[in-house]
């Protein structure tokens, strides 16, 4: 059997960046590249019903049942992503083992000048005699989620290695474009067949996330009236400047920089456009579905408003709920995934940090597709970044987490 580490520098060095710009599922055909080598080291390793779905990129397999003749366990799916990041390159990734680290920065890029400092990084000082996988600065390390793609891939092959250890039946789910959003379009939840799931998809070790933000993508079209500035007395409508009136409406306390914790936010990521015309792409977030609500409310009270001041079709507002928290599908009912999860950890020596999501993860969409999908660490760090990192032992740590947690259920803790 190759170590997670193996499995984990042997993945990274795949490239498999998703491009949001894309009109195609997966966004890009190179994350299929990986996809087929995990079916065939499932298939070479003896996993079940191993299938690349050469359409989508999603690559499936089973785990069979080991338990005795009349005892039974839920279904469990463990899934990850294979796709990494847009801001920063996944080509050509060379990562580097900092083996025994004694704290301190760590030169990443000596040509370039490029290192990891602790005193902007201070969790480092966590991981002082632990063994840390680094990038060479120039990319992504890739962690996000190649990480939890290795962490379920050691997992399985260790099951499939030891068939006197009893658990149920486990599901193993790989999917593409997580990171622009459409991981999950294309999923095929009643085939994957799992009860219950388990995305493997967070950052710092012991990780357990089941809130998240419920969200909204947002388009403002802005309809100026250009005519030349040396006669645009009582004629000229500039867009640029309406749109910055819409802006300025907005409460100003609630954006990403302002908030924390449990705070929704409006974000306005990008605009283009000219005096006649003008485009900006918000984003509306807030955990609290009622205060979400009110939230998109507001936007659209705040574009009828300027549309009597301005005229009809001014401000015209194109607006999408893209998922939402998914505490709703967990709690109370499925309230067994974060206690079996806790003590998972707790059985590793891993403290659990419980935490909001200030995001999303595939696991929320799959939640309200009908499989509930908490998310648990990685044991990552700085993810989409050239400062990204990983330790060693929380790589490790959390391979026997997922081992626990097949444990449990199979002892019967699925209430």
């Amino acid at each position: 059997m190759s170590s997670v580490v193996d499995k984990f520098l042997r993945y990274v060095k795949i490239d498999t960046q998703s491009w949001s710009p894309s009109d195609t599922f997966p966004s890009t055909e190179k994350q299929k590249d990986l996809g087929r080598l995990l079916a065939k080291e499932l298939q070479e390793m003896g996993a079940s019903d191993v299938k690349f779905d050469e359409q989508f990129g999603y690559v499936y397999a089973t785990i069979p049942s080991t338990l005795k003749e009349g005892k039974t366990a839920p279904v469990l799916g463990f899934i990850s992503h294979m796709d990494t990041a847009m801001a920063v390159s996944g080509k050509d990734v060379k990562p580097r083992i900092v083996e025994n680290y004694p704290g301190g920065d760590i030169v990443l890029n000596e040509a370039l000048s490029v290192v990891l400092r602790e005193e902007e990084n201070p969790e480092l000082a966590g991981y002082v005699g632990k063994s840390l996988i680094v990038t060479d600065g120039t990319t992504l390390l890739g962690a996000d989620d190649k990480a939890g793609v290795a962490e379920i891939m050691t997992m399985a092959e260790y099951l499939l290695a030891h068939p006197e250890i009893e658990h149920g039946t486990i599901r193993i789910g790989f999917t593409p474009d997580e990171e622009v959003g459409g991981g999950v379009d294309h999923f095929d939840v009643e085939g994957f067949g799992a009860d219950y799931a388990y995305t493997v998809d967070g950052g710092e070790l012991g990780e357990l996330e089941y809130e998240n933000f419920n969200a909204a993508d947002v388009v403002l079209r802005v309809n100026g009236y250009s005519v030349h500035p040396g006669s645009a007395k009582g004629k000229m409508k500039n867009a640029i400047l309406l749109a910055q009136e819409f802006q300025a409406m907005l409460p100003v306390h609630e954006t990403p920089e302002a908030t924390e914790g449990y705070e929704g936010f409006y974000h306005p990521g990008t605009i283009q456009g000219n005096v006649e015309h003008v485009d900006v792409d918000y984003i509306i977030r807030d955990h609290d579905r009622e205060k979400f609500e009110e939230k998109k409310a507001f936007f659209l009270k705040t574009a009828e408003f300027l549309n009597g001041k301005y005229g009809v079709d001014t401000f015209v507002v194109e607006m999408e709920d893209s998922y939402y928290n998914m505490k709703e599908k967990i709690m109370p009912e499925n309230a067994h995934l974060i206690n079996n999860a806790a003590k998972a950890m707790e059985m590793a020596d891993v403290k659990p940090l419980i935490s909001p999501i200030r995001g999303g993860t595939d696991g929320a969409r799959l939640s309200f597709m009908g499989l509930p999908c908490p998310n648990l660490c990685t044991g990552g760090l700085n993810f989409h970044g050239k400062y990204e990192y990983i330790c060693i032992e929380s790589m490790e740590k959390v391979v026997q987490i997922l081992l626990n947690i097949i444990s449990l259920y199979a002892a019967g803790n699925d209430r």
